[in-house]
Order: structure tokens, then sequence, then C-alpha cells
């Protein structure tokens, strides 16, 4: 019996292909994309129907604006998108998107206007090159490179400031699927004593460089370390890090006790100790190089260690490993790290990143730092982005203006705008001594006031408003995490902190009190569980029920009330360093923490660990994975993150690609590493960097081919191959996927619709092909797949796969007109209502149909066919 004749969503993803071979627009996946000037060339007027009937549902001042159309060929969703300035700009900006459900429930609009990264159009297509030659190494930054702003300059595709810096670049490397420090190790004093019964050799653990070390970038990247202050590396190793600063203007000096014995260690505003003290095998040493050089700080000193990574770290010694190359590590984790600089130094140490510290000599320093941790770094970026540069006109006397005509607007004085980003990022005017160009506004203009007078009728004063209110929402968020430690007396507090609270709170209590108000406001569940939804709304995470989940780097773009609650549960776990994606339950007053394995280099990333803290109970549970439980996969990255993410572009693409392959079942948090593979092999896919590929590997012949075949019933048919018993296996790997496209668009759904079919031929090797003289034509058709002859080329340039089948008790004519009213097909050959058809698929999908009918001689001649309904 006939199985249901039902195959609405082959004949969509068939008539959705034609557009493609049309050369209309252009599809990705299952996204095609056109340019609203093109739709008058839409053939199939259902999908024009729903493009226009989305238009005209658009507000009439939005519709105005839709350049591009997006249309998904699955499921029927209309995308409407306004790019700015599209025909000049080489790469249009996205503006907006209107996104309409094809049920007509109305309108999802995102806007792009605040983003530092909107999305762009490449080559005005929207498309991401998978070949590029530096796709993998720019993705192989982990979730620590977004906290710690290890960026580099690369290419631009697909979204604004799409950049990503290279590991090694940053002073770090890719260990396995973890990333760690490149050590610049250099030591106190030289190899190990003789008593040691070890011949240690620390010196050799010193690389050369070609970038700064992680430890010093990030003094920079926190503005600790900059040209007015002296830096001093001690265990400078071969100096790299010393010499790349003093080349650039710095102040710097370093001491190594092998490469630099006999220079004088010296008192610095800023010292660095880095990958030093995880090199001395012993811990009493250890204790007084870290006092030694703490003792030289005048205000900081960044403490560099090694982590422990995925792989064996050596042969155990002592409290550490000796590695092949007779050299010792310490390795710490994170948490160990800090409590032990604490212990050594009895001061707080601050990570800022995997195995990096900070640990201050100067308490005001220490102040503006910790403010800052707790400051968004981006307001004046975000606030002038999309401002019209202000203008101003040339002071002129009338009658000069009468005889010039219209007065030439000019832009303010640079310093001018320089003291209002200053303003901007500050939410307030600044003082005098916290102006570092003073000197150049006052040879300019006379003096601060009048500077500051003159900036103000210069710019749109509705900015500084909105800074204002910024800056304060940071500082309340810092009042209230100050609840947890011992707070400081008013006059203890550094000068520019004062100058904060009087004018953004009028007294100390005031601001403490309104610190305490957040902290209150962020234990209200109904308060969180808006923010969570306020947050998504701008695109920043995935709201699941009252779950927002979202990646670290987005922390200070949240709503002041959900800073507040993470930085609440980071109070009772630690810092954020080794953390990749955090989840904020809104109802329940918990906080979960997630690390993976190469977050941003892997489109799946597998997760490490997961954190669970209950901000209530004031208690946490960690879960490890790897032993006990299996690591599962992150699928849907692309929700977590946004279009600031470097990475952003290519993992959209993937995680779309990976939701229309259909591998991720219905489970809440989708299937296990073994069953997604297991799921690839069988619709012949495989990750390959960031993307989604066909397989290159060569199945089992015994394993399926869609669900109706194994790749074998598809091999071993016909009567030559049966005669001669020959194996008759595909050697190119593309061969299998090309059966495999057969059997799923084409076989699979005739089983469906007609019950099972005898195949009477399938795929021909080379081998097979020369015992098969008499009406064949291998270069023609399909059979060899993608075979290669003895010169290397392919044997049919069609490409795709072919066999021939027959439907017992069917009417063959019957089964030709259903596939070419249903089926993107290749090419179709009829040879009578009894007899087997040849069919035929390809990615070109020609949908050619020939009927084979006999001429007056008795043979067989080509004639194109014609359906039961078109000739009637």
């Amino acid at each position: 019996m006939a199985l249901p004749r039902c195959l609405s969503a082959i004949s969509l993803a068939a008539a959705g292909s034609l557009y493609v071979m049309s050369g209309i627009g252009k599809q990705v996946g299952d996204e095609w994309y056109v340019h609203r000037s093109a739709l008058v060339a839409v053939a199939d007027m259902a999908r024009l129907d729903a493009i226009q009937g989305a238009l005209a549902a658009l507000p009439e001042d939005a519709e105005a604006a839709i350049n591009v159309v997006k249309f998904n060929v699955r499921s029927g969703r209309v995308s409407l998108l306004e790019y700015g300035n599209f025909d000049d700009d080489p790469f249009p900006t996205l503006i907006s998107s209107w996104t309409h459900a094809r049920n007509g429930s109305g309108f999802t609009r995102r806007s792009y206007t605040d983003s530092l990264n909107p999305p762009i159009l490449h080559r005005k297509e929207l498309l991401v090159q998978e070949a590029h030659p530096g796709r993998a190494a720019w993705c192989a930054l982990t979730s620590e490179a977004e906290a710690l702003g290890l960026f580099d300059d690369t290419r631009a595709i697909g979204f604004r400031m799409n950049w990503e810096r290279l590991i090694a670049a940053k002073g770090y490397a890719l260990e396995g699927a973890q990333l760690t420090p490149i050590a610049n190790e250099g030591s106190a004093d030289g190899s190990a004593r003789e008593e040691t019964g070890e011949n240690i050799h620390r010196h050799r653990t010193a690389l050369a460089r070609s970038a700064i070390s992680a430890p010093v970038q990030l003094l920079l990247r926190h503005r600790l370390l900059t040209r007015e202050c002296s830096f001093f590396d001690y265990g400078c190793g071969r100096g790299d890090d010393v010499a790349a600063l003093a080349g650039d203007g710095f102040e710097a000096a370093g001491w190594d006790p092998h490469y630099a014995p006999d220079r004088e260690r010296l008192a610095a505003d800023v010292v660095n100790v880095g990958f030093v003290i995880n090199v001395i095998e012993d811990p009493a040493e250890r204790v007084e190089v870290l006092r030694r050089a703490f003792g030289l700080a005048k205000r900081v000193m960044s403490v560099g260690v090694m982590l422990y990574g995925p792989g064996a770290p050596g042969r155990p010694y002592r409290d550490g490993h000796v590695t092949s190359r007779g050299t010792f590590q310490k390795y710490f984790v994170q948490a160990e790290f800090k409590d032990y600089l604490e212990h050594v130094l009895g001061q707080a140490g601050m990570m800022v990143g995997p195995g990096v510290a900070l640990v201050f000599k100067d308490k005001d320093w220490e102040q503006r730092f910790a403010v800052g941790r707790y400051r968004r770094t981006d307001v004046s970026d975000r606030l002038l982005l999309r401002v019209p540069r202000p203008v101003r006109a040339p002071a002129v006397r009338p009658t000069e203006r009468r005889a010039r005509g219209p007065v030439e607007l000019q832009p303010p004085h640079p310093l001018l705008e320089q003291l209002w980003r200053l303003a901007l990022d500050l939410g307030r005017l600044p003082d005098a001594l916290e102006v570092p160009f003073l000197v150049e506004l006052e040879e300019n203009f006379g003096s601060l006031t009048r500077a500051l007078r003159k900036m103000s009728g210069a710019f749109e004063a509705g900015l500084l408003e909105r800074a204002r209110t910024a800056r304060q929402e940071d500082l309340r968020l810092f009042f209230a995490m100050q609840q947890f430690g011992k707070r400081p007396r008013y006059r203890q507090l550094e000068p520019r902190l004062q100058r904060d609270v009087k004018e953004f709170f009028g007294d100390y209590a005031e601001a403490q009190a309104a610190g305490m108000k957040l902290l209150l406001e962020a234990s209200d569940p109904e308060g969180v569980g808006q923010a969570c939804h306020d947050a998504a709304v701008q695109g920043l995470g995935w709201l699941e029920g009252d779950h927002l989940q979202f990646h670290v780097s987005l922390v200070e773009r949240m709503p002041t009330v959900l800073r507040a609650f993470v930085s609440c549960g980071l109070v009772i776990y630690g810092d954020l360093s080794t953390v990749d994606l955090i989840k904020v339950h809104g109802s329940t007053g918990k906080l979960t923490l997630m690390q993976f394995e190469d977050f941003a280099g892997s489109p799946m990333p597998l997760m490490n660990r997961r954190v669970k803290v209950s901000v209530r109970r004031a208690d946490y549970d960690v879960f490890e994975y790897g032993s006990t439980f299996p690591k599962p996969h992150l699928y849907r990255k692309s929700r977590y993150i946004n279009e600031e993410n470097a990475g952003y572009a290519e993992q959209v693409a993937f995680d779309e690609a990976l939701e229309a392959a259909g591998v991720l079942g219905d489970t809440e948090f989708g299937p296990t590493a073994s069953e997604l593979s297991e799921a690839l092999q069988l619709k012949r896919l495989e990750v390959v960097g960031m993307s989604l590929s066909r397989s290159r590997t060569v199945p089992d012949l015994d394993s399926r081919c869609g669900s109706s075949f194994t790749y074998r019933s598809l091999i071993e048919c016909g009567e030559t191959q049966a005669r001669l018993g020959l194996a008759n296996p595909p050697s190119n790997p593309e061969s299998y996927d090309a059966l495999y496209d057969l059997a799923v668009k084409l076989l699979d759904p005739i089983v469906e619709y007609f019950g099972a079919i005898r195949l009477t031929y399938g795929f021909c090797s080379a081998e097979l092909g020369k015992h098969i003289k008499a009406r064949v034509a291998p270069a023609l058709d399909q059979h060899a797949a993608h075979e290669l002859n003895r010169r290397g080329e392919p044997i049919c340039p069609r490409g795709g796969a072919a066999c021939d089948f027959i439907v017992d008790d069917e009417d063959m004519r019957e089964v030709a007109d259903w596939i070419i009213a249903n089926l993107p097909f290749d090419r179709l050959y009829f040879y009578g209502s009894d007899r087997p058809i040849h069919l035929s698929y390809a990615p070109t999908e020609l949908r050619e149909a020939t009927e084979m009918k006999a001429g007056p001689s008795g043979r067989l001649v080509p004639r194109k066919y014609v359906t039961v309904q078109s000739g009637s």
C-alpha cells in the first residue's frame, strides 16, 4: 500500500532552490536575500505576496527605508532590512530589521543604531567566506580574550568592528583546548642548587617574544602603566617587554638572574613579576621573591603564573612538575593563586585575567581601579556613535558676512572635542586636576572655565545628562559592593571619588544609601526578571522563561540591577576571569557561571565547569565535567553573544547551518557529544573550524544512507554488478555525499509517497563501467558520481549521483509526473510506463525531464517529457 501523499516540506525546499539557479538574490543556508529593486523578477507569486504583505504591514515611514528583503525558504519568515547608504557604501551598515512571522502575528524590530558593531552587508550579500586562510586562527580566542582585551586587527567580514587578535601576539598560546599564557619566565637566581638532587634550568623557560606579555598588556589596558609611570620587570627573562616599552617611550628597566644579573633592582611605580614564581622550585624562595618585588613597587605590582592546562604537566617534583626540558613549573588554579598572594603579601589580590593578578601598594590607585571595575568603558563611544559632528560658525564681521554670502560652518576646536569626551566619560564637568591637557586648554582659551563655557555651547547638552545617568548608576554599583567590605571614611577616599560623591549624591551617606537601595533591588525577583527582559530586548543575551543567559563580555552593558545581582554572586564565588557564560535565574535568586573549552574558537564549545551560586543562601556548588560527567556541548552559541563579539558572524552562520541540518533534536540541552557525532555522520556532515561542511570520510557501507537505504544498497545493485560480484565501492568521499543527497532529496520522498521501490542500477565505479558496454554514457549519466578517471579528471563532469528504479505495481508515468511536480531533481529519463526511471540529483537541480521514444528505426530518441496534466 502506498504511504500518505504529503510532502509539503520537500516541495517548499524544492521551490526555494529554484531561486538559486535563476540568479535572483543570494541564498545562504535557508535565508534568501534580495534587494527590493529585484522583487519585480520574482516568479513565485506566493513568495512575492508574503513579501509585499510584510512591506504593506510596516509603518509608512519605516516601509520607505527598507531596501533589502530576507526570506527563509523553510519557514516562510520575512525580514525587512534597512541598510544605510546602500548604493554608495561598499559595505552598508544595517540600521534596523523588521521580522514578520509567517502567521502574520506582527513584527519583531531590532535597532542597531546604538550598536558599536552593527552588521554590514559584505559584498552586499551578507556572506562569510568559509575558506578564508585566517579563519581558524582568528577564531581561536577564548572568553578570557574578550575580558582581557586580547584583540588584534584582522579582517572585517560581516560586522563593522569584527576584530580578533592572534593569541600569540598578545602573550597567550592554545594548548589542547585551553588558552594559557606564554610564560616569560626568568627566575630569581638561575639554576637550582646542587642539593636538590635535580638539575633544574630555570633560564630555559625564558622565551623570545614577538609581542608584549599578557600581564604587561593588562597593565596597559587598565591604564595602570602609562608613559608618566616608571616600570620595572622583576625577572625579565630576555628583556623583550622592557625593550618594547622603552622603544615606545616608556621609562622601563628590568633585572634577571640569568640574562641580566648585573643590573640594579630599581623601585618603580609599576613592578611586574611575570611568570617568575612558577619556575622557582623552592617554596620559601618563592615567598622571598614576591616580597622583594612588592617592596620595589610604589603603586602596583602585577603577578603572572601558569595555570593548569589540559595536558600532562610533566613529572611530579616537590609541589610542582619537572618538564621534558628540565625546567620546573609550579601550576596554579585561579582561586589558589589569589589565596597564595594574599597569604604571602598580606594584601588583597585583584584577579584581572587567567593567572594574572594585581596587588596595590598605593591605596588611592586601588580605589580608582576598584571603581573602574564597576564602570562602563564605552559610554562616550556609544553616546557619540550616532550624533552628527557639531559645527560652529567662524567669527566674522557683519560686513564680511554680506560680502561672502552664506557662512561656512567649521567644526569645534579639537581641544574642545577632547574636553567634551572627557566630560562624557566622567558624567560631569571635569576638575582642573582631571584634565591632562590643561596647559594646552589655557594657552588656547585662557582658562578651563572659558573652555568649558565654549564647550557647552558647541555640543548637545542632552548627551552629558545621559552620561551623568550612566555614571551615577556605575557609582551606585560600586557603593553597593562596598557594603560587603570594610568601608573607608570619606577623607580616605581618593580625590576623584570624593568629587563624584559630592556631584552625584551630595554626601557620603547618600552614596552609601544609594548602594544599599541597589542591593535591595537586586534581591527582588520581580525587578530582576524585568531587567532580564529589558536586556534581551536590547540583544544582550537569550531569555528563556525568566532565565537570561549571556556572554561575560556583556556584563557591563546589562541593566544596573543585573550587574548588581551578578556582582553579589561574585562576592560569594570569586571573579569572572575564567567564566564564559552567565545565567541569571530571575525567580530563584541563583546565578550559574559556566566555563568552556575554547569558547570563542569552537562553534560548539564543551563545558568544563558549571558553578551554581545561590545569592540568597550565600553558597555555591561546583560541577566539574570530563571524568564523572561527560562534557556537554553548548549549542546555539550565537544566542548568548551579540554582534559586537569577535566571531559573531561566523557563529550565526554555523548555528543556522546546524539548525537546518536537523541534528539537535527536541531535548532541552541537545544531543550528547557522541549522539551529535553519530547524527552528523548519518547526514554526511562534519565540523571544520567554524563551519559545518560536507564530510570527507568514507562511511561504512552498511550505515544508513537516508531513511530508506544503506550505501551498500545503492552501490551493489544492477545485473552486471550482481553477475560479476564486484565490490564496486566509491573511492571519493564526495561520491558518498552525492549518494546521500540522492537518497534524502529524491528516493526517501518517493518511498514515503509510493511505498517500496526497487533499484535496478545505482553507483557505477570505473571498474564496473568496463563491463557495461551497451546503451551507457558514463560522461553524461551521473552513475559515476564524483569518481575520477586515470587522468584525475571527473568521469562525469555533471557531478551529483544517479540511479535507475522501478515501483512495482505502479504506472511509472504517474511516478514521473509526481517527481516532476514535487522534487528538486537534476535529470529524469522516462522509458515507459512499465520500465525503470533514470533519476539524478546534483546541486544544479536543473529539473530536466526527457522521454526516450522509439523512432522509425526502433532506436530510442530523446524528446522533452510532457506530463499528463500539461499535455491534456
